[in-house]
């Protein structure tokens, strides 16, 4: 319950700072290797991100307000332009391969949704229980990989954040 209000003080405090730039992020938890934030645009859309990594490369998990789960592998040395897509492989530890078509690539990033299905949970408890996460071609050529150590307390965190900001969503009127 403290956490819940810590969130919600925190995204006040971001929508309140948002004329000063188009995007603000607060953090709101940190462990190991391990970011959670808070982030808000100035079109008032709010969204929770669990980063590890470091500002030259990076997988991220995201959460937004309409209960999408999104994750993004970036790194500086790519340029992919806007409007691409490619099919990749990610496997967790000595996991199967998780096959992911129609990945977006879009400037530095590799974003792909997650289904909103017992798949989508499955591959987010496997990322919270590993310990390396390998992102790999579709033919499984290596690309990157990244400690997965705190991904459970983590994840956590970005599990009660969504809730939060979903939460937000509600009407305070049930019957609108």
């Amino acid at each position: 319950m403290i956490f819940r209000k810590s969130i919600l003080a925190a995204a006040a405090v971001v929508v309140l700072a948002l004329p000063a730039a188009a995007q603000q992020s607060e953090v709101l938890f940190q462990h190991k290797h391990w970011r959670v934030e808070l982030v808000a645009w100035d079109d008032g859309v709010l969204g929770c991100q669990a980063t590890v990594g470091n500002e030259s490369e990076s997988f991220s998990l995201w959460t937004f307000q309409d209960s999408t789960v999104q994750m993004q592998f970036y790194s500086k040395a790519w340029d992919f332009g806007e409007g691409d897509s490619a099919d990749l492989q990610v496997q967790v530890d000595r996991k199967p391969q998780w096959n992911l078509t129609n990945a977006e690539l879009y400037r530095n990033s590799v974003l792909f949704t997650l289904p909103d299905s017992d798949a989508g949970v499955e591959f987010i408890v496997e990322v919270a229980k590993g310990n390396r996460l390998f992102l790999r071609t579709k033919d499984g050529g290596a690309v990157q990989d990244y400690s997965l150590s705190g991904s459970r307390a983590s994840i956590d965190a970005l599990i009660e954040c969504g809730n939060v900001i979903t939460q937000e969503q509600k009407p305070s009127n049930p019957f609108n």
